[in-house]
């Protein structure tokens, strides 16, 4: 049941809005009591905090399984671009969910989360230092920034992006990638 409430929770909060949408409004959709929501949740904030929880969770998982793999520092950058645009898929309302709508959780709540969204950027930016460093990539790339655009770029895919539209996930994140390549690759 915990499940359904926040599958259903991601679903209205991504049509209406966090703040729009009302426990009543969660609840009305699978035909359950408010004591079924209270039963699972103290709050539609402590819900907001558990699917944000759960999709940065879910992401940073699957970096560190790439980080962990024998491969080069581009093979690397192109699966957590893969990862990002692939996951629109399965998680393309929460990840809505994440960057619309984490305002509204209170400062304790965002300690939680902030410092696993940041893991994860500095994880893509030790990439870009990495390779560097190997002559993968250019020398005199600002790591920092660079990240910001990659992440900018493959986050906000989830806006556009139609996973059963005429590109598909691989080919979309081959096209980012080859993209940020041209522009960092050494010679």
């Amino acid at each position: 049941m915990k499940d359904k409430l926040t599958e259903h929770s991601i679903r209205l909060f991504e049509k209406k809005g966090f703040k729009e949408t009302s426990i009543q409004d969660i609840v009305d959709s699978i035909g359950v009591t408010k004591g079924t929501f209270y039963y699972y949740f103290s709050s539609k904030e402590e819900l907001l905090m558990d699917i944000n929880l759960g999709y940065i969770n879910y992401l940073l998982e699957k970096q560190i399984e790439i980080l962990a793999d024998n491969r080069s520092c581009k093979e690397k950058l192109f699966e957590i671009v893969y990862l990002l645009i692939g996951n629109i898929k399965t998680q393309g309302y929460a990840a809505k969910i994440f960057f619309r709508e984490m305002k509204n959780l209170n400062e304790e709540r965002l300690a939680l989360i902030v410092p696993k969204r940041d893991e994860f950027r500095l994880n893509v930016e030790k990439i870009l230092i990495d390779g560097m460093e190997k002559g993968e990539f250019r020398g005199n790339l600002n790591a920092h920034i660079v990240t910001f655009g990659i992440l900018g770029a493959s986050n906000w895919s989830y806006q556009w992006f139609n996973p059963n539209g005429d590109s598909t996930d691989r080919e979309v994140a081959e096209i980012f990638v080859e993209m940020i390549l041209e522009g960092i690759q050494a010679n």
